[in-house]
């Protein structure tokens, strides 16, 4: 397992923990567009928050589920992982 959360990984967890399906290659065309505009609600978000801290084991950052955007989620998600690494 990397310990780098990557678009295609965010995608599928989007799909699993808040049912929305966005392929990898929309995410990243859509990478500064909300979270909203993807038709992720913050519950959604939390849902992704939580599958992660399962898979990889640590925390994520509190601010996490308040990220607007995928390119700003996966900023702050990656870097807690790199410094939990």
């Amino acid at each position: 397992m990397s310990d780098r959360i990557t678009v295609e990984e965010l995608s599928e967890l989007m799909k699993k923990a808040a049912g929305v399906t966005v392929t990898p290659e929309e995410l990243q065309q859509r990478y500064e567009s909300g979270f909203d505009a993807l038709g992720i609600d913050s519950l959604g978000l939390l849902g992704i928050v939580g599958e992660l801290e399962n898979r990889y084991g640590t925390p994520m950052p509190p601010d996490a589920e308040k990220s607007k955007s995928p390119r700003q989620f996966l900023e702050l998600t990656n870097s807690a992982l790199l410094a939990g690494a």
